[in-house]
């Protein structure tokens, strides 16, 4: 399974915070991805306690493979 990490810089402290989303088209290229993340930082809805839009600028984003390897599974007996 593919995960799309998506990196945004915050308003106010410029710490960096991710948002991360399963299930994602694997085939996304570089404009569409910075288009959607930048829609997302328009939307002004994600704050931390103080009021800081933690997804304010786009700043990174990539793919994660991973692989579930499963060890033993009771249920499938």
């Amino acid at each position: 399974m593919k995960i799309l990490d998506l990196g945004f810089r915050s308003s106010v402290k410029g710490s960096v915070h991710h948002l991360k989303l399963n299930y994602v088209d694997s085939d996304l290229d570089k404009a569409a991805v910075q288009q959607a993340m930048q829609k997302i930082a328009s939307l002004n809805m994600f704050a931390d306690k103080s009021g800081d839009q933690i997804y304010a600028k786009p700043v990174s984003a990539s793919y994660i493979d991973e692989q579930e390897t499963v060890l033993f599974d009771e249920d499938q007996d």
